[in-house]
């Protein structure tokens, strides 16, 4: 039961966004002026719907960004293949246009609701959903409160407790314990993950693996693929995934250090391609010469940097080199998904602050497929050793890809976990008459 405590900061919670709804109105305001927000779908935020509700059961997926997007492609295609009508909201452009590009119309998008009960209200009240999955650490109180009263199943999948998470949410363990109760299952990437959940108030937990080694990266388009690598020839690449502010410089630092012995390209991949204007000028300033995917520049002899500023291109950028710097891991924190280079055949070096993928890190440098560096000397030293030492390069490739195979297994160990869940709504889909539009989709 809740107690008095957990009652009242929820009761907290709940007025703190009422009275803030003015504010968090400007914000999304503020957000649409600067490209962070669909101006034309705005109000999906508010719970609006802007598409038709089909007939059948159907099931609410959440995921966050692109990374935790593109891990729950499998898992929706499988939903999908039972009949059922998936549901998916993300929470930002970038994700929502990858969700577009790899689902397709198989798959309803839209925006995710504002935490706030006015907005849950109206999208609940629309589209009805007889089951909610939400992938990895999406914890919003209202809108478990929301689904609870409703009697609508939730769970967790994929999910994961950072170090910062789990600090957190225990200095308030009784608004916690009041909230994961809701939850009907958690199903979690590791044994750590779970006993955190637990110890939080979640019951029950099972654990499944992470499925970001089960999905893959969309395939790159081989005629501009060719083109690139004919315009690179043979000079050495390598790439800065999934960079953060300072990590751009820090790879351009690493060209200048490199450059007078290699004539090499230094492939760079900010983890929001929105932020590409302000990367270019900042390279420019610090004397490289930038070519931009999105304008489709092309590779020429003096361009030092090619910036992948579009979205969903990951393995066209993977498949022009053999080596990857993961970002958000050397001037941020957190880290950022390693396991796609490795299943790519890169191999991998990452700054130290991945506490957010601490299982998939661990695990590929335990089989010697990803070096962790403390700055930015250290990662041309290790982009220069790769680079010269074929072998070596070669070693931690095999190692990676061989990781990445023993860590799958989590879709099936998911699917099984929500069969209870499942198994009701296929067979209420089965027995609903089927129109031909349905039958076209691929559901």
């Amino acid at each position: 039961m809740m107690g008095l405590r957990a009652r009242l900061a929820l009761a907290t919670y709940r007025w703190l966004g009422v009275a803030a709804y003015p504010v968090i109105t400007a914000a999304l305001a503020v957000r649409s002026a600067r490209g962070k927000e669909e101006r034309s779908r705005r109000s999906e935020r508010y719970g609006y719907a802007s598409a038709p509700r089909p007939e059948g059961p159907l099931v609410w997926v959440h995921a966050a960004s692109v990374g935790e997007t593109n891990a729950m492609v499998p898992l929706i295609r499988e939903i999908g293949r039972s009949g059922i009508t998936v549901l998916l909201t993300t929470g930002t452009v970038t994700s929502a246009r990858f969700a577009q590009s790899r689902m397709g119309p198989s798959v309803i998008h839209q925006y995710v609701p504002l935490d706030l009960k006015p907005a849950l209200d109206r999208f609940l009240d629309y589209w009805q959903p007889d089951l909610a999955l939400f992938a990895e650490s999406e914890i919003w109180p209202m809108t478990i409160m929301a689904l609870s009263e409703r009697h609508i199943p939730q769970i967790l999948v994929n999910a994961r407790m950072s170090d910062r998470s789990y600090r957190r949410w225990s200095r308030f363990s009784s608004m916690s314990s009041a909230l994961f109760e809701n939850l009907a299952l958690v199903i979690a990437q590791s044994e750590l993950d779970s006993t955190r959940y637990q110890e939080l108030g979640a019951l029950p937990v099972l654990v499944s693996g992470n499925l970001k080694a089960e999905s893959g990266l969309p395939e790159a388009d081989a005629a501009v693929l060719e083109r690139l690598r004919n315009q690179i020839g043979d000079r050495p690449t390598w790439a800065a995934i999934s960079t953060f502010d300072g990590e751009e410089i820090a790879a351009a630092n690493v060209h200048k250090l490199l450059s007078s012995r290699l004539d090499l390209v230094t492939i760079i991949v900010p983890r929001h391609p929105e932020r590409a204007d302000e990367i270019e000028e900042a390279l420019n300033n610090a004397g490289m010469v930038v070519a931009r995917r999105s304008r489709g520049d092309s590779i020429m002899p003096d361009t030092t940097v090619y910036l992948g500023d579009t979205i969903g291109e990951m393995s066209l950028y993977l498949q022009l080199t053999e080596i990857a710097f993961v970002g958000r891991s050397l001037t941020a924190s957190g880290g950022q998904n390693p396991l796609e280079p490795a299943m790519m055949g890169c191999a991998i070096l990452s700054g130290g602050h991945v506490g957010n993928f601490r299982d998939s890190y661990q695990m590929l440098a335990r089989n010697g497929s990803a070096r962790m560096v403390r700055d930015t000397e250290m990662l041309a030293k290790g982009v220069y050793y790769l680079l010269t030492n074929e072998p070596a390069r070669h070693a931690m490739i095999d190692a990676g890809l061989q990781t990445v195979h023993q860590m799958r297994g989590a879709l099936s160990k998911t699917m099984r976990g929500l069969d209870p869940y499942i198994n009701p709504l296929t067979m209420k889909a089965r027995l609903m008459p089927r129109n031909p539009s349905q039958e076209n989709s691929g559901k």
